[in-house]
């Protein structure tokens, strides 16, 4: 969007002539407002040759000559991902939007609001408290709507066909087994990808922070979120091929005038998404293309434009542009994976749910009619129509099992005579051991 100064101040009214009649006005509100028209003459003055400075400003130079991208940056903000869908074809705020929109995004992100009853996707919304968030306060500098620039409408294009049936089918089988392993987990959960590493780079809700450093033929890139670096040769070298795929691709880079391109291919993937807790639902494949441009147009700024190229997913590609802002604040160290007890949360607690969903039917099936037969064929019938390989029950499975065995054989009167066999009694006391835990 063009914000280039358009105010030119106008010249003053020429002297009266003599014997020329004057509007009466009262002298003192004059003055006062020929004083306040002229500090906002100087104010506006002042904007425009700041302006124009910064029009003309260039980059300084690294000793080998290249545009300095060097310090540490953030791209926090509270422009979404994708334009919401309220507001239509609107591409830019105006000043006063902007700033309400600011205070509504800020509003909603306080965790630390308490709003009607407590529940449990109030639990999950309120998993972190505010002290632990870092989204900005501001909109991007352009106040555009979505960091998605093009397509023009500002939302990430649909799914080829072929996408979006493996798309669902993928989904599909989470939804019926969402936390078997790791593996079914979200990469942000692993701490294995983050959306802030890219590429793309995009902001997450914390930890929006980088440090770029340039030496003799590379640049190096250091996301605060998970302590990624990538490290991005200058000189030419070719990718490393689709054979040695990584989570954050192989990156190589070039100068373009004052603008740094990198491109990165040979992505790693899996069926979950690769661009952060913005957009959860997506997808990429073999075929991913990201094209960045680092382009540092005043002191404090770095614009930065990424464009997602992937044809066997999307139908057609689509590009973000992020304002990063200088910031004197060192980088910190983001230990993700020493202290990610939030993933073995997540799956011991669905191993205790399926537990407990275990014992409910297993204490249907021996609690049976005096009489019933073959109880522990059902028991097992039961394991194998659950579960296919009895390998996969936890050891505590497997005790919760045996116990009701002993519990069906040893307690309930109707089965006592047939387990005691030529041991008589020996029968029951076996039984009460193995219902203690012993084998």
């Amino acid at each position: 969007m063009d914000r280039s100064c358009s105010w030119q101040a106008k010249a003053p009214a020429p002297p009266a002539k003599v014997g020329q009649t004057l509007p009466s006005v009262n002298t003192g509100a004059s003055a006062i407002f020929s004083r306040l028209l002229t500090i906002a003459a100087a104010f506006a003055l002042t904007v425009c040759a700041a302006a124009a400075q910064t029009a003309n400003w260039k980059p300084p130079r690294t000793p080998d000559g290249q545009p300095d991208l060097q310090g540490t940056w953030t791209n926090a903000s509270l422009t979404p991902l994708q334009r919401p869908t309220e507001l239509g074809s609107k591409e830019f705020f105006t000043e006063q939007e902007a700033a309400a929109f600011e205070k509504q995004r800020i509003e909603q992100g306080d965790v630390d609001r308490i709003e009607g009853a407590r529940g449990e996707s109030d639990l999950a919304r309120r998993a972190y408290n505010s002290a632990w968030f870092d989204r900005g306060t501001h909109v991007v500098k352009s106040r555009r709507t979505s960091l998605v620039v093009d397509p023009p409408d500002g939302r990430v294009p649909a799914l080829t066909p072929e996408a979006k049936s493996s798309h669902d089918a993928f989904r599909a089988a989470l939804a019926r087994n969402p936390a078997d392993g790791p593996e079914d987990r979200l990469l942000t959960e692993r701490c294995i990808l983050f959306g802030a590493a890219g590429p793309p780079m995009l902001p997450e809700p914390y930890n929006n922070n980088y440090q770029i450093v340039q030496s003799p033929g590379y640049v190096t890139i250091l996301a605060e979120m998970l302590h990624d670096a990538r490290i991005i040769p200058l000189d030419g070298r070719p990718h490393l091929g689709a054979n040695m795929p990584q989570w954050k691709g192989n990156s190589r880079g070039r100068w373009e005038g004052d603008t740094l391109v990198v491109e990165t291919l040979d992505f790693k993937f899996n069926g979950q998404s690769r661009f952060g807790v913005a957009y959860l639902d997506g997808m990429s494949d073999r075929n991913l293309r990201v094209v960045e441009r680092f382009t540092r147009p005043a002191p404090d700024t770095i614009l930065y434009r990424a464009t997602v190229e992937d044809p066997t997913v999307y139908t057609k590609p689509w590009t973000v542009e992020i304002s990063m802002t200088k910031r004197d604040d060192a980088i910190f160290e983001y230990a993700c994976h020493e202290g990610n007890y939030g993933l073995s949360g997540i799956l011991s607690g669905t191993r205790a749910e399926e537990r407990a969903e275990r014992r409910s039917e297993i204490s249907e099936r021996v609690s049976l009619p005096a009489g019933h037969r073959g109880a522990r064929g059902e028991i097992q019938g039961f394991q194998a129509r659950s579960f296919g390989r009895t390998d996969r029950l936890a050891a505590g499975d497997h005790q919760d099992i045996r116990a009701r065995e002993s519990f069906h054989y040893a307690v309930l009167p109707q089965n006592r005579d047939r387990r005691r066999g030529p041991g008589g009694a020996g029968g029951l006391l076996a039984g009460k051991t193995r219902a203690a835990g012993g084998r």
